[in-house]
Parts: C-alpha cells; structure tokens; sequence
C-alpha cells in the first residue's frame, strides 16, 4: 500500500505538469471506487485551472478554480502523467486531461482508491478532519507521542498507525522506525518513556527521509508519476526479512500479526 512517502512522490512528479494548466475533459471508465467518482466531475472541471498540489497524510489536494479534487492512492493505486492520447489499460479508471495535451491517470487494479471533489476547505473533510501531526514537519516530536500515548496499553505499532496522532507512518515504516529505535512492536504504548519517544520520533523521520531519497518503496505496483519504481525495499532491516538475518546482529528476522498486519522485528536490536 502507499505510504507518506509515496504520495509524497507521486505529489511532487505531478506537480510541475499540472499546475497553472487548464483542465481540458475528465473521463471515468470506472466510477466504483472505494466511494463513488462524483458523477458529474466531467461537467464540473472542464476550463478550470489547477492551482497547486498539496499533500495531507496519504491524500492529495488538487487545487482548482471553484474546488479540490481529493486523491487517494488505497490499496494499489498510482497516478501518472501520460499523454492524453495514450490507449487506457484495463485498471485506468479515470483521466484528468488537461489542454496541454498530457493526463493525470489513475490506475487502480484493486479500486480501494479514491477520486473526490469539494468546494469546502479540504483540510475540514470528515477524511482528513481528525488526522493526526504530519511526521516530517516541525510539530512532529517525541513529546506529541508521548503525551498520547499516556495511559493506553495499544501495542505501540498500531500506536503508530491509528493516524490520529501522527499521520501516513503505514505498516512498512512503522516496522523500519521501530527497529531504528529499538523498540518492540508488541510494547505496549503506554509504557514508553518521554526519552524513548523522542528517539523513535527521530528514527520516524529518518526512516521517511530515506524513503524519500530512494524513491519509495516498490510493492507490487507502485510507480511515481513518470512510471519508475522506489528502491527503498532494498533498505529494510525487519520488513518482509522473516528468517533473514538482521542486518546489525545477525538474529533472524521474527513475525507476528498485530490488527490483521504483519509485524516485523529483531528479537536481538528491539529489547522492549
């Protein structure tokens, strides 16, 4: 599944390409998505201009004249910029074309995406309304996790990923910055001091910060926006590794299932 910082990629690939252009037609092959493509998108949009694209969580905020398109990505989403001219494939539910000729292409094979509209703030969207403190941004700190986390016996992974209190730390990098910070999963939230958290809230935005730089991480479908793939996979210290060495002490690699996930962790680095 897309993480922050895949959408994080998809949103600065798309950028450049969309900002400042009109909107020429939109077309919906597929309105089923995990909610319903507004119907009547391609009435509304055509000869508006898009303004910018922002990022909050996992989800995309198109800016255009009267309103924001919401995108977001699900299970195996990715959104691309093709020529408009380019014959769709089977999962390409939806275009935006633009009058420059190019199109932001959804491609969902899953349809757990999502492709929205609103003329209200975009931030008040019941969505995106309670999510939590984005992870690289100067609000994140030990501090916020730890005062949440007062009082809640939550097993810190899924501590993690409620996004109520921090936003887009999926399953991938919640298992990376966990191991970064030597903490095991299965720990009880509640139970880690205000030292602990500001490390793991370090190791968060470490972890992100690489993912960043090596592009995200490519499983199974994800693709930036021109079609390359991430190569942080090749990075990981515990996930998808079980009954690999670790890569610090050379213990293997465990697994549990925490909430229907699978959690990765070094029984080794990750004492408690």
């Amino acid at each position: 599944m897309p993480e922050l910082p895949e959408v994080e990629i998809t949103r600065r690939g798309l950028a450049p390409h969309l900002t400042g252009q009109t909107i020429r037609a939109v077309v919906i092959r597929n309105g089923s998505l995990r909610q319903p493509i507004p119907a009547d998108l391609p009435a509304t949009l055509p000869g508006q201009t898009i303004h910018g694209v922002a990022r909050r969580g996992k989800y995309l905020l198109i800016e255009c004249d009267s309103g924001w398109l919401l995108a977001h990505l699900g299970m195996s989403g990715s959104l691309r910029v093709v020529p408009a001219t380019t014959p769709p494939e089977k999962h390409d539910h939806f275009d935006l074309v633009l009058a420059n000729g190019l199109a932001m292409r959804l491609r969902d094979p899953r349809r757990f995406g999502l492709i929205l509209w609103t003329v209200d703030d975009p931030l008040a969207h019941p969505l995106l309304a309670k999510l939590g403190v984005e992870p690289l941004g100067e609000a994140f700190n030990g501090d916020v996790l730890y005062r949440a986390s007062r009082g809640r016996n939550l097993p810190v992974k899924q501590f993690l990923m409620e996004g109520g209190t921090v936003v887009g730390v999926g399953n991938i990098y919640a298992n990376e910055s966990l191991f970064r910070a030597a903490i095991r999963p299965q720990t009880a939230c509640g139970r880690l001091s205000a030292k602990r958290y500001e490390r793991l809230a370090q190791t968060i935005k470490e972890t992100l910060s690489d993912a960043l730089a090596a592009g995200g991480s490519s499983l199974r479908d994800f693709t930036d926006s021109a079609g390359n793939p991430g190569y942080f996979q090749q990075q990981y210290f515990v996930y998808g590794r079980t009954g690999e060495p670790c890569r610090v002490c050379g213990a293997p690699i465990l697994t549990l299932r925490q909430g229907q996930r699978a959690t990765f962790y070094c029984g080794g680095c990750q004492k408690g």
